[in-house]
């Protein structure tokens, strides 16, 4: 599906705030509410706007600790490769989980309370997958920045806040 400016227009107006009224997004984009409400369901249809959420903040839900950890296995063959992947999708501190290249298999984003909350996850959860070979974890001290927003290729004049 091509993308005309006013997609695109909907598509950053929505990413930035979720809960807009058809009649806000629809002055956004110089379009009737109508117009907005058809072209949000196409694009709801077609799999570009996947789902609305609401963000969280991990402090404020006891979960303050963030954590990458990178995850090695000891061979990288498709059974072992498949169990892994079964066993993390149980996990409810991971968040997000990507099989990557480089050094290490993968690359989880954990989120849990505190110090004492990862260790009792690394050994009683994620240590006791089978196949694991090696770990390495990084603590986020501060986030500098994070955003859910896929940039969009649009003009920065036909985008307006």
């Amino acid at each position: 599906m091509e993308l005309d400016e006013k997609d695109l227009i909907l598509l950053h107006s929505l990413q930035q705030d979720g809960k807009q009224t058809t009649k806000a997004l629809a002055l956004q984009c110089d379009l009737s509410p109508t117009a907005v409400y058809e072209r949000v369901r196409r694009l709801e249809n077609r799999g570009i706007i996947r789902k609305y959420v609401a963000l969280l903040n991990p402090e404020k839900t006891r979960r303050g600790l963030k954590v990458y950890c990178h995850v090695k296995l000891d061979q990288h063959i498709k059974p072992q490769v498949e169990a892994f992947e079964k066993e993390i999708n149980k996990l409810r501190e991971v968040v997000s989980c990507y099989h990557i290249g480089g050094d290490y298999d993968y690359l989880l984003e954990v989120y849990v309370k505190d110090m004492e909350a990862y260790r009792e996850f690394m050994v009683g959860k994620l240590t006791a997958i089978q196949h694991i070979g090696s770990t390495l974890s990084a603590f986020v001290i501060r986030t500098v920045k994070h955003t859910t927003e896929i940039p969009l290729d649009t003009p920065e004049s036909a985008v307006r806040n």
